[in-house]
This record gives C-alpha cells, structure tokens and sequence, in this order.
C-alpha cells in the first residue's frame, strides 16, 4: 500500500455472484469502498441484470458477467488459463471476492494470474454472525475502512426515473406496489390475505390508491390468480422489468411484500417499505433503512400476521404520504 493508504488501488473489481438480495445486502460495503477511493476504476464481475444496478449509478464504472464461458476454467485445479482473462484479473490493483471457494481453486488461478491484493468475503451469510450486510462489509473492513451506514441505496439515472414517471401515469395519486411472492411458500403472506387487504369495502375513500403488483419468473402462479380477482379493477402488473426500470416504479412507491430480493430492491430505492417476516430473522434480513418497517408474524407462521396489523401499517403509511406530499386523502376503514 502507499504512503497515502490508497495510491495503490487505482483498479478494483468486486466478484459478486448469488441472488438479487445478496447483491443488494452488499451495497453498504460498496458505498464505503467507492467513498474512500472515489477517482478508483471499480468494476464488478457477477450476473449482469442484477449488477447493472451499481453500473454506471455511483457504485461501479463498469460490469462483466460471471456467466463468460471461460470463466470456467477458474474453477478448475491446474487448468489451462485464458491469457484474454489472466491479463484482465492482473490488470487490477486489489480484488474482493464474494465466490464460494472452499478449496480456494478460484484464488489460487487468480494468483497463477499474478494477482496479489486478494480479499475474500463470506460467500454465506451466518444466523448467528450479526446482520447480513455487516457480515458482508468485513472484506472491506479488512482494509481499515469502517461501513457504519448499513443502509441500502441505489443510485437511478435520470433514464430509470423517467421510465418510472411513465410507468406510473398517475402523479396526483399516492402509489401502493405490492410483492405477493418471495421465491419461497413458507416466507409468503396467503394470498387469501392480499385478496383481503385490498377489497373494495375496506377503502372509504373517493378513489383508492393506485395499486401495482410487482412479480418475476417465480411469481407467476400469484400474478395469474390475481390478475383474474382483479380484472376489472385498476391495477396494473409490472412483470420481469429491468431492475434498475423496477426501482424508478419504485421509488415514491408505499410498498408492501416480503423476506425477498424485490423488497432489497424497494428498500434501496427509497420507497416506504412495509415488510412482512415469517420464519426468518429481520435483525438479520431486513433491510437497515429508515424507511423500512417490519411486521414479523407470531412463531414464524406468516399466517398468523392478521390483516388488522397489515392495514394499521398502510394507513399510517398513506397518512405520512398525505402529509410529506399535500395530497388528498386516502386511507383504509
């Protein structure tokens, strides 16, 4: 390292596989890295429609993806080595990887490839080891830098705004975005419950809230069931959007969903956040913002978080959007 603590890292690349959560959790650690070397080359190697969220938005200059065919060859012992991609790992000054490498296989090709400032972060996150993005700093941490702000944030471009401007068509209307799916039965709210929340009679008002579902490939089963409860109504579906055009929908959104990537996503956004735990542990998983309430259900069984409690959280939610933004009022029974 030079005099200076930093001269050395001219060229960092962050190796970030694993879901859209995981990759959310570690922004935290990345804010602290690019305020400490904010004239660094910083690129970042993972899959590319969930690491576009840091391209070009404050985190990263550029983004590569881990799906590269011959990429493989890095995880095999002794293997013969691209020169195309021996040459790109030396040309950085300091590389932090997040991969699984039990063996350390995907290390020792780096170093056959003359890398020297290799830091490795927890591939897996640890119940017990504190919250997930704290876990997650401590490559960084490793260099003396201290990640004090665990909370999530993404950076939209002026592009992903205004596709979310777009999107929503309905400025003078407070906008409720909801994530009935999680990847995962037991970390999802009943459906039933959803259907409940959002009837007609629960709503004394001239004109309720706009009302988007937001889902992906694993939600389809939901989306369908609601698609057909609710064809007459005015929801809209935002289905498989570009992350970084799901976040501008976003953004001055009250959102409501789960222990899952999308709520990540919201949370960095900056949307009002109402999150709804089941078997897992929000001091571990939920995201540290402010704007992020948690409801977590009795014995874990999201079946037993009534939508009594849900409704109490929305109204207060919409009551603080009528204030912050002068609008009329809209609240549940």
């Amino acid at each position: 390292m030079g005099a200076d603590g930093k001269s050395m890292f001219q060229r960092i690349l962050v190796i970030r596989g694993g879901a859209m959560g995981d990759f959310i959790l570690t922004l935290p650690a990345l804010k602290a890295l690019r305020n400490t070397y904010p004239d660094a080359h910083i690129e970042i190697l993972g899959y590319k429609h969930i690491a576009v969220l840091a391209e070009n938005r404050f985190y990263a200059q550029a983004v590569r993806s881990i799906e590269y065919g011959p990429l493989s060859s890095f995880f095999a012992k002794n293997s013969e080595i691209s020169a195309e991609l021996a040459d790109y790992f030396a040309s950085f000054d300091l590389i932090i990887s997040y991969l699984y490498d039990p063996d350390q296989i995907f290390e020792n090709n780096l170093r056959r490839c003359g890398v020297r400032n290799l830091l490795g972060g927890p591939a897996k996150i640890v119940e017990t080891g504190g919250h997930a993005a704290s876990q997650l700093a401590r490559p960084i941490e490793e260099l003396g830098i201290r990640v004090a702000d665990l909370a999530e944030k993404i950076f939209l471009s002026e592009e992903d705004r205004q596709f979310g401007r777009e999107f929503l068509q309905t400025p003078s209307q407070p906008i409720i975005a909801i994530h009935p799916g999680s990847g995962s039965k037991d970390k999802n709210w009943p459906l039933q419950n959803w259907i409940g929340l959002f009837a007609r009679e629960h709503w004394h008002v001239e004109k309720r809230p706009s009302l988007i579902v937001i889902s992906g490939e694993a939600d389809k089963a939901q989306t369908a069931q609601l698609e057909t409860i609710w064809k007459d109504q005015d929801v809209r579906f935002a289905k498989n959007l570009p992350l970084p055009h799901l976040a501008g929908v976003l953004e001055h959104s009250i959102f409501i969903g789960h222990d899952s990537g999308i709520s990540h996503l919201a949370a960095a956004a900056r949307a009002n956040c109402i999150l709804l735990f089941g078997p897992t542990d929000p001091n571990v998983w939920a995201p540290r913002n402010e704007n992020v309430q948690v409801l977590r259900a009795r014995n874990g069984d999201l079946g037993d978080l009534d939508i009594v409690d849900v409704e109490v959280a929305v109204t207060a939610a919409l009551c603080s959007n009528k204030t912050k933004n002068s609008k009329p009022n809209f609240s549940l029974l």
